[in-house]
């Protein structure tokens, strides 16, 4: 599957990154070249080979997960700068959303 600068372009300004020529170019080339691999993955005979979600057999080590009460929200929120209905307020971070995203 070939991809173009204006793919890679779209995924970009999806990802708010900008790119100059070059760097657009060579990430045109290297994202072609991976979504090759992809593919050919796609042509090897899997039929018959048993699934395998893990190679190594472990045993969970973790800790038991216990819950345990947590802290009042009066205590949570005495060096809270700025409140409102019992939320902690801060400042916004999310644009318009005018890149597509």
């Amino acid at each position: 599957m070939a991809i173009n600068e204006e793919q890679v372009q779209h995924v970009a300004k999806l990802a708010k990154l900008s790119f100059s020529a070059d760097e657009l170019t060579g990430f045109t080339d290297q994202l072609g070249k991976i979504i090759d691999m992809v593919e050919q993955l796609s042509e090897v005979d899997t039929e018959g080979v048993e699934i395998t979600s893990n190679v190594v057999e472990t045993v969970n080590v973790m800790r038991e997960d216990v819950a345990h009460d947590g802290w009042s929200r009066k205590e949570l929120m005495k060096n809270v700068p700025e409140s409102e209905d019992g939320f902690i307020k801060v400042p916004a971070i999310i644009d318009d959303g005018g890149a597509g995203a």
